[in-house]
């Protein structure tokens, strides 16, 4: 009796060591990689962010998997006489986001060039950036259907083969490899804004406790975020508009309006 509940118990032991392995080994694969291609088309130039509470920082933007750094241009004395160099802000903490602005004017030449390079390929895409577009969204759509079909014949082997009871017991581990996967997409498809890519449209965003509008060109969407670019901005309105881009969390703006 003992020999057979060992040679049962191996397997089990095995597989669980294996399932573990796997999702730590996806989950730290794609933690790694996966960043928000909003945020990171402002990575490593001159950012102010500005939060729901009215609070406005800049810095150098670095752009990480878990959240976002502000590197000060100078060391800055705070009120309590500590040094700081940079502000952090975690990723858990992207809901107090208003908005990231990028002002034309703050950019290093460097910047300014990579900006306005990018800004001609954004702006009336040629067919061929269309075309790599398309292409892009429909290994999307795949992947999607591909995640839709193995959840699909993982829920029947659970309930149609013997190995049902062991998927079953490793549900957890399959569970994380899954969200890791799925949240690295960081893109949700939407056939709406995608045809209006690389044209200006109208963006309306929640500021205090009103909604302003704002024209400029659309140059990218993620699920969290829509980026636009050459807005005239301001932040407070006693200020000078300015030229800008934006990225604005999804939940505080939408494109209302096609602008040309």
């Amino acid at each position: 009796m003992m020999p057979y509940i060992f040679a049962v118990t191996i397997p089990y032991t095995a597989i669980t060591i294996i399932f573990i392995v796997l999702a730590t080994a996806v989950g730290a694969f794609v933690r790694k990689r996966s960043r928000d291609k909003c945020l990171k088309d402002f990575s490593q130039n001159r950012v102010t962010l500005e939060e729901t509470s009215g609070k406005a920082i800049w810095g150098t933007l670095r752009v990480e998997n878990t959240g976002l750094e502000f590197v000060y241009p100078e060391k800055y004395k705070d009120e309590e006489g500590h040094d700081e160099t940079s502000y952090i802000l975690y990723k858990y903490e992207y809901p107090n986001i208003a908005v990231l602005i990028r002002f034309h004017d703050e950019l290093n030449e460097h910047n300014k060039e990579e900006r306005e390079k990018e800004l001609k390929r954004t702006y009336h895409p040629t067919v061929l950036r269309r075309f790599r577009r398309k292409i892009k969204n429909v290994f999307k759509t795949v992947r999607d259907s591909v995640m839709e079909i193995v959840n699909l014949l993982i829920s029947q082997a659970k309930k149609a083969t013997p190995a049902g009871a062991v998927l079953s017991s490793q549900d957890k581990y399959v569970s994380q490899m899954k969200q890791e996967l799925m949240g690295s997409v960081g893109t949700s498809y939407e056939p709406l804004l995608e045809r209006y890519i690389g044209h200006k449209v109208v963006l309306e965003m929640i500021k205090g406790d009103k909604i302003v509008e704002y024209c400029g060109v659309l140059k990218e969407y993620t699920a969290e975020f829509i980026e636009i670019m050459d807005v005239n901005y301001k932040i407070k309105e006693d200020q000078p508009a300015r030229t800008a881009d934006l990225v604005v969390p999804r939940k505080r703006g939408v494109v209302r309006h096609l602008g040309e």
